[in-house]
């Protein structure tokens, strides 16, 4: 490799990331600041010229740090990848994002890393996808995982926890490399401390490599007194030492040597000022040759992920090196000139390719034949039932139930079962994927030593060939694994089903994961059980109130919560379709373990037909129970989920005190929400025009607020149940009562809104 090319290329780089954001803040008619970080992205850019220019191949993924995505725009502009005009809409609607997305940008097909934290571990949980892929079916092409991660995202806690999971232990073709420039937002982070974050890496299993120091000052510390430079430029305060990048000449040299051994003095004689600045600047996070044998040497650890340590300047190459408040700074216009003219460009060029006959131009070229973006081929069709098992129409049955019961009978179907990968965060049989597990097994990269779990009940017996993956107890692995098993055809060409479990209590605490999948447009089913108050003997601590809201406002997010088992059948296969279509979207179930009659659907199942019925039940409603059309006063109940026995025993009661009634039950609420405003909607069709001016009572094991539009949607009043307190322990009836949500509570609500 030509390093001078490679030089060349580098400080191009630095140009166009610079040069994109000055002409982001230079636009007229702004209300606020445009913002950007000359001074982040320019920490990264000897790091992402190596890589791209040096490294990586056309297979490889790579999640570039947020605040260079400026950086990444250069590069794909140069390789051919990005047109030209883009380069002067960065943060512009319909132009280049602030943060790097794979759904908003041109350019962008891998990773979005706009939440801190999250794009630095999502790599690893692809590769993790990526090693599943090759045990299961014909080996993919050999591809390395690369994050490249800001110093201050190792404060997220997310980042541990997926570093820490014993499933991606063992993942060689990952690699971290930490920009370690020494600053946060607002300073210079005093007593960084590298060494033991390189313990925690290396106690967790990591090989570590560290970038730390340049080849000239490799060079000097093997001279005659270069012991001593060495321990000076060890032991200097990282204050003191990024100050130096602002500092030339005879400055310089007195603030390094400032209480330095005699010996050193000695040593600086033998380099003027100008070398003495370019030797004790000389990081290896920014020399090219140093960086590519890091990579090289991570390429060679063949049993462990690796992370580097790469040691850089923010602000490298601009003015505002090392300033400890350069996070904002921006270069002035004369500064964007004085540089545009250092590198041989004018106004009428600066924003020009390399010559495609000059050794850049050739090189550019060749690596942007390579490694851009190709679009993705169609998700596949698969052989989806519409639904897994016969009707239930009898007996009692839960939700929770239900859905493993659903999941055992997909394994058996061909074409489906082998498509199916399951996960849970350590509650995998709480909640009811022990007959998947039985049938399909668990997944282990390696032959394990089951200790006699393949003669047991529930066969835990870890191997390749199995389709559950067991997570440690962190809700955020479990929405990072889901979204990027969500995105193995993009990513890796083979289109899986994820179906994840989860307490819904706990769904929040991998919120942001989630967020960050569905932003990601990944596809994949997620089972949040056992929900709200119904787990009643746990106590508040496991009682979610706010998830069904949470579904409902999260876009790329199909929320339902049925209350019967053919209801979830039916729901989940429809679900599992929608996950290739090119509208399609993820898919929440809030699902219970409270055991519900199964005889109002069988009733409903008649009055319909199996067709409509399932028609219905997926566009996000129906009448469980019809209203007698008799001219009395009425009053139309709807419920969602475990609540249909309450609605449908207060409904009984209001019968009986001369009131009519009608039971809706919203298998979706969602849908229905988001259809509420269209001609002819679904909740007009429920709730035909006369007997919308009755009033509405809606009740919810969840906040009341999630079904507290449907009265203003229709024009009518409304009274909203829900849990809008904190739980404690004891029975459903018991907890039914403390929130106020009982059948008498809903017989009350009705008539204090038709007579109070």
């Amino acid at each position: 490799m030509d390093i001078s090319v490679l030089k060349a290329i580098e400080q191009r780089v630095l140009w166009l990331s610079a040069r994109i954001i000055d002409a982001a803040n230079s636009r007229e008619g702004g209300e606020v600041k445009v913002g950007g970080h000359q001074a982040s992205s320019a920490s990264l850019v000897s790091v992402m010229t190596a890589l791209w220019f040096g490294h990586i191949t056309g297979e490889d993924k790579v999640a570039v740090k947020p605040h260079a995505s400026p950086v990444y725009h250069a590069i794909k502009y140069l390789t051919g990848e990005l047109d030209r005009s883009y380069l002067t809409t960065l943060r512009q609607r319909g132009g280049l994002q602030a943060y790097p997305s794979r759904t908003k940008d041109p350019d962008v097909a891998d990773f979005s890393t706009g939440s801190v934290g999250l794009g630095a571990v999502a790599p690893l949980f692809s590769a993790l996808t990526r090693r599943y892929l090759d045990s299961h079916f014909e080996a993919q092409p050999e591809a390395r995982f690369i994050s490249l991660v800001g110093d201050a995202e190792l404060d997220e806690g997310n980042v541990w926890e997926a570093i820490a999971d014993p499933t991606t232990k063992g993942l060689s073709n990952f690699t971290m490399v930490i920009d370690l420039n020494r600053q946060s937002l607002d300073r210079v982070i005093p007593d960084i401390a590298a060494i033991r974050m390189e313990k925690f890496f290396a106690d967790a299993g990591w090989h570590v490599a560290s970038a730390k120091y340049g080849n000239r000052l490799t060079e000097a510390f093997e001279l005659d007194g270069g012991d001593v430079l060495k321990a000076h430029i060890d032991e200097m305060p990282n204050e003191a030492y990024q100050a130096l990048f602002a500092m030339d000449g005879s400055r310089l040299r007195s603030k390094f040597l400032d209480g330095a051994d005699p010996s050193l003095h000695r040593f600086a004689r033998n380099y003027d000022d100008d070398q003495l600045k370019a030797l004790v600047t000389d990081l290896g996070g920014h020399d090219l040759g140093r960086l590519l044998e890091t990579f090289a040497e991570c390429d060679a650890e063949l049993e462990r992920p690796s992370v580097v340590f790469a040691y850089t300047i923010k602000g490298w190459g601009l003015p505002m090196a090392g300033d400890p408040m350069n996070h904002a700074a921006l270069m002035t216009p004369g500064q964007i000139d004085e540089f545009r003219a250092r590198l041989g460009l004018t106004e009428s060029t600066e924003w020009d390719r390399f010559d495609p006959s000059s050794a850049a131009g050739i090189l550019c070229d060749s690596v942007g034949g390579d490694i851009n973006n190709a679009e993705p081929e169609p998700r596949p069709t698969l052989p989806i039932p519409v639904a897994a098992r016969p009707a239930v129409t009898n007996g009692k049955t839960s939700t929770q139930e239900a859905f493993g019961r659903v999941l055992a009978s997909l394994a058996e179907v061909e074409g489906v079962a082998e498509a199916i990968v399951t996960t849970a965060p350590d509650v995998s049989i709480s909640t009811n994927l022990g007959g998947w597990i039985n049938k399909t097994g668990v997944y282990s990269a390696t032959e394990r030593d089951d200790h006699g779990g393949a003669d047991r009940l529930l066969k835990w017996a870890p191997s390749p060939s199995g389709q559950h993956i067991e997570l440690g107890i962190s809700e955020m692995n479990l929405f990072m694994l889901l979204g990027q098993l969500g995105l193995s055809h993009d990513h890796h060409g083979r289109h899986l089903i994820p179906v994840g479990a989860v307490y819904d209590p706990f769904v929040l605490r991998g919120l942001d994961a989630l967020i960050y999948g569905l932003y990601n447009d990944s596809r994949f089913l997620v089972a949040g059980t056992p929900s709200g108050v119904s787990l009643a003997p746990e106590g508040g601590a496991h009682q979610s109130t706010i998830t069904a809201s949470v579904g409902a406002e999260l876009p790329g997010l199909h929320y339902c919560e049925p209350a019967f088992a053919t209801e979830v059948d039916w729901l989940m296969c429809d679900a599992m379709t929608r996950l290739a279509t090119p509208d399609g979207e993820s898919c929440y179930l809030r699902l219970s373990t409270r055991p519900i009659d199964q005889m109002p659907f069988d009733r409903a199942l008649k009055r319909h037909g199996e067709d409509q019925l399932r028609d219905l039940v997926l566009a996000g409603g129906y009448r469980l129970k019809p209203a007698l059309a008799d001219g009395r006063d009425g009053v139309t109940i709807v419920t969602t989920g475990v609540m249909a026995p309450e609605a449908l025993a207060a409904s009984a009661i209001l019968e009986e005190e001369g009131v009519a009634s009608t039971v809706i039950h919203l298998t979706s609420p969602d849908r229905v929400y988001r259809t509420r405003n269209v001609p002819g909607n679904l909740l007009h069709a429920l709730i035909p025009s006369e007997e919308q001016a009755r009033p509405i009572v809606s009740v919810h094991d969840a906040s009341s607020h999630a079904l507290a539009w449907i009265g203003s949607a229709l024009g009518t009043k409304q009274m909203s149940l829900g849990v809008d307190q904190f739980g404690e322990s004891g029975t459903i009836q018991d907890l039914h009562e403390i929130v106020g949500i009982s059948a008498d509570h809903i017989v009350n609500a009705a008539l204090q809104t038709l007579y109070g």
